[in-house]
């Protein structure tokens, strides 16, 4: 998960102490308490496979799949980078909406809003409502 993308499984205090010594080399203590981080989840059946990204004692990646019963797992969340979600065009930098100036720049509040139309006539034409001559 050292991508900044990946899932953080997180068990009942029961399963961590059934599990003892044997996960303790793939938890990661948090704020919000010790949880396996890995790259991928599979919760189809019962059991909650895990694929963690390791190195063996040359030092070379290996894929880890770890399997625990489902009933052990309290919670899994995931953790994405990705700040915006959707089918919308993604731009590198937030467009913000232009809002009026306010302060000693802005407009005095007494001002006339320019946003609705004169109610005497449009343009230059005077307005005739239907069915008036």
């Amino acid at each position: 998960m050292s991508d900044g993308n990946g899932y953080a499984v997180y068990f009942h205090p029961q399963a961590l102490e059934v599990l003892g010594d044997a996960i303790k080399a793939y938890l990661l203590e948090g704020p919000t308490g010790p949880h396996v981080a890995c790259r991928e989840v599979d919760t189809g059946g019962s059991f909650v496979e895990m694929t963690l990204d390791g190195r063996d004692a040359q030092g070379q990646r290996v894929d880890l799949e770890l399997i625990v019963p489902l009933n052990m797992v309290r919670m899994i969340v995931s953790a994405r980078s990705e700040d915006r979600f959707g089918f919308a065009p993604r731009a590198a930098v937030p467009v913000e909406p232009a809002l009026p100036p306010v302060g000693p720049t802005g407009a005095p509040v007494e001002a006339p809003s320019e946003a609705v139309p004169d109610t005497g006539s449009v343009g230059d034409a005077p307005v005739q409502t239907p069915g008036k001559p």
